[in-house]
């Protein structure tokens, strides 16, 4: 049985046996490959996927596309022993359940959902080590490079995602005393965000229960100069009160509370800038035709 593996993490990777998959290089059939999987929990209406994918093209044309992408997807695939990946039918079409294959974020949404609700420092070792090979699944954003208004919502859904896992270990690493763990998630995390102020802080505590004081202290004038080269202001008095304890040689041990961000009002955030995207892509649009009509027109 061929073994397909599917990496959307970065750049988009298909491989068959450990080889990587040659001829899906169209990007409208990654495109459709993509989104199926994504979204591999429901069918999609055939004339939904075609509008999305080709949302310039008339109806008719968009429909002829999306046949085009799901012949040449067909073909590329390997023919599966039993169930094929992509279920077609006359008016919908679906990533299949039954279907044999690999996926990293698959993987990663699973391992997030063990761990949802778990605070970092109740995580039992099983779940600690699940998060960490799911955070190392997170190779680069979701489809780098893809500008796709639902990529773009996705992409900063899976981030934070990460973000989080990546938060949890930091405190799992703390409350366990592995603080050189600890600091090495953190230090990802500012990779991605340097101005992530919560991060700077845990990384202090982290390597003041080390025994690296200088290192804490370090950390904290990193803290301050990049908050004022990134946003323009000073640190927080959660930050500031930390700096004094680890000036003072006196810092609290115990575990900290750092504030949590509902779930609601994440996907609040989330879907306002689903809004904000589709207003965009309709004003870029109407300024397209705009000028398109200005060329072609100009009295």
């Amino acid at each position: 049985m061929t073994l397909l593996s599917i990496q959307l993490f970065g750049k988009f990777t298909i491989q068959a046996d450990g080889k990587r998959l040659g001829g899906i290089d169209s990007r409208k059939v990654q495109e459709l490959l993509a989104y199926l999987l994504v979204y591999r929990d429901r069918p999609h209406p055939r004339e939904s996927l075609a509008e999305l994918l080709w949302e310039a093209s008339s109806t008719a044309q968009s429909k002829k596309y999306l046949r085009q992408a799901l012949w040449q997807m067909q073909q590329l695939l390997p023919k599966a022993e039993a169930e094929p990946l992509i279920r077609i039918e006359p008016d919908w079409i679906r990533i299949s359940p039954e279907a044999s294959y690999w996926l990293d974020v698959a993987e990663f949404e699973s391992a997030f959902a063990e761990a949802q609700g778990i605070p970092g420092h109740q995580l039992g070792e099983a779940v600690a080590a699940s998060l960490d090979r799911a955070a190392a699944l997170y190779r680069g954003d979701l489809l780098a490079g893809w500008y796709s208004d639902w990529c773009l919502y996705e992409r900063e859904r899976l981030q934070n995602m990460w973000l989080a896992m990546l938060d949890k270990l930091m405190s799992y690493c703390e409350a366990s005393g592995q603080y050189e763990a600890g600091l090495a998630y953190g230090t990802r995390v500012l990779r991605d965000d340097r101005a992530r102020e919560r991060t700077h802080r845990r990384l202090m505590r982290l390597a003041y229960l080390a025994g690296d004081r200088t290192g804490a202290l370090r950390q904290y004038e990193r803290c301050v100069q990049t908050l004022e080269e990134e946003l323009s202001v000073r640190p927080s008095r959660q930050t500031e009160e930390l700096h004094q304890q680890i000036l003072d040689d006196a810092m609290e041990t115990g575990r900290i509370m750092e504030p949590q961000l509902p779930l609601a009002t994440i996907t609040s955030r989330l879907d306002r800038l689903r809004g904000i995207l589709t207003q965009l892509r309709k004003h870029v649009g109407e300024d397209l035709d705009a000028l398109d009509h200005a060329l072609t027109d100009p009295e």
